[in-house]
């Protein structure tokens, strides 16, 4: 039991912890004597608290001491296990299958939310695992691949994880700078819009429109608009060289040179003002992936269709189930992220595969295996102004449903 246990421990931290990460493990043996453990001044990108909590004299003062330890935007990795399991676990050591360890603190999930909070941490992500915590051919793949993820059984999970980061503001002297990429296909008639009424933000901002084989006269007018703006932005204009709009959006990532990114959809259905809103709530550490939502103001008739609210709805429960942070719209084009989180995105996207067409699952999947803090920001949806929608509900529909099942295989089912 105890070393099944324990192999399984060892990997799921291994699969919650980033490529190449500076890490610190802080192991049961370290502070199961009572000892006062001391913190390491050195900082490090991830912290790992193995079955630790439950031996810690006072929770709240440990996890406010870890801060020193991790970098501002670091992260700290706590797993417990489960105090429902306590009498099996106390019948599993009578019979010599568990080790024996010191009366320990009963901790529930609610209780490491809430003491993570009051030292000042936030919960980016947090879940339960494992069913059986014996290895029996079969069944316990079963068990713990399978049922482990899926109510009723996922209320019986015996290791109980969170994932959390440092909650506090930052004020910045220099304000970060901002990149905005804007696919465009078949949109001449809101190219000049979106200059003149996108706002400047940060010490810099600059606006790179990507065309995607247009019909219209779409890339003509980026060359323009492009050649004439004379105003405060730098207006910077590529032609992507595959297709779809995730291609489009990731060339445009490629060529900014802003601490943040985002993305702009050329219809203007969000109205362009409220990108001022995912600046504040990125560059104060809200968040660091701001995710528009289109699902909560009022719409404006003829901007979503029945079909897409429904589909909308369904992906955004099924994305929540799967990354375990909540998600209410997935397919909303306005995202925002720091460009050093995006280069690692980009650089673990062999994890998943480039098999997304518009970037929204790849970027959502990408953040949530990076353990990055992910805030939906409600905006008011509009229907267009000019030309038509390039999504087809049905066919790209089936390809966004067969993506999900494929992330719930590399996220959930581990």
């Amino acid at each position: 039991m105890k070393h099944y246990y324990y192999s399984y421990l060892e990997n799921l931290i291994n699969f919650l912890l980033p490529r190449n990460a500076r890490t610190l493990r802080v192991n049961f043996t370290d502070v199961s004597a009572k000892k006062h453990f001391v913190f390491p001044s050195s900082q490090y990108d991830y912290v790992v608290f193995s079955d630790v909590l439950g031996f810690v004299d006072d929770v709240e003062s440990f996890l406010r001491e870890a801060k020193k330890s991790v970098s501002d935007s670091g992260r700290l990795i706590i797993t417990q296990y489960s105090t429902l399991w306590e009498p099996i676990l106390r019948l599993a050591t009578f019979l010599r299958l568990r080790r024996v360890v010191a009366e320990q603190n009963w901790l529930s999930p609610l209780d490491l939310k809430n003491f993570s909070y009051l030292a000042g941490w936030e919960v980016v992500k947090s879940g339960t695992k494992m069913i059986l915590p014996v290895y029996i051919p079969f069944l316990s793949y079963l068990c713990n691949r399978f049922l482990a993820n899926l109510w009723p059984f996922s209320r019986l999970g015996l290791i109980h994880y969170l994932v959390v980061r440092k909650l506090e503001v930052r004020d910045f002297d220099n304000k970060p700078t901002l990149s905005i990429i804007v696919a465009a296909r078949n949109e001449a008639g809101t190219i000049e819009k979106i200059v003149k009424e996108l706002p400047s933000l940060g010490s810099s901002t600059e606006i790179i429109f990507v065309e995607g084989g247009s019909t219209d006269n779409t890339w003509a007018e980026i060359k323009r608009v492009a050649s004439d703006y004379s105003g405060k932005k730098r207006v910077l204009a590529a032609v992507q060289d595959g297709k779809g709009i995730g291609d489009a959006v990731r060339k445009g990532f490629d060529l900014a040179t802003g601490d943040i990114l985002t993305i702009y959809n050329a219809d203007m259905t969000v109205p362009p003002e409220e990108i001022i809103k995912f600046y504040n709530s990125i560059a104060e550490n809200r968040g660091d992936f701001i995710n528009g939502s289109r699902l909560v103001y009022p719409m404006e008739k003829e901007s979503m269709r029945l079909c897409n609210f429904l589909g909308n709805k369904f992906f955004s429960l099924a994305f929540s189930w799967i990354i375990g942070q909540p998600i209410k719209d997935t397919l909303c084009g306005t995202k925002m992220l720091w460009r050093k989180d995006y280069q690692e995105i980009k650089s673990n996207r062999a994890f998943f595969g480039d098999f997304d067409p518009f970037g929204d699952f790849d970027l959502l999947f990408g953040a949530a295996k990076l353990n990055l803090k992910i805030i939906d920001l409600p905006v008011h949806y509009r229907r267009r102004v000019y030309g038509e929608t390039n999504i087809s509900r049905w066919s790209h529909g089936w390809l966004l449903l067969k993506m999900t099942v494929f992330a719930a295989k590399k996220i959930k089912f581990i």
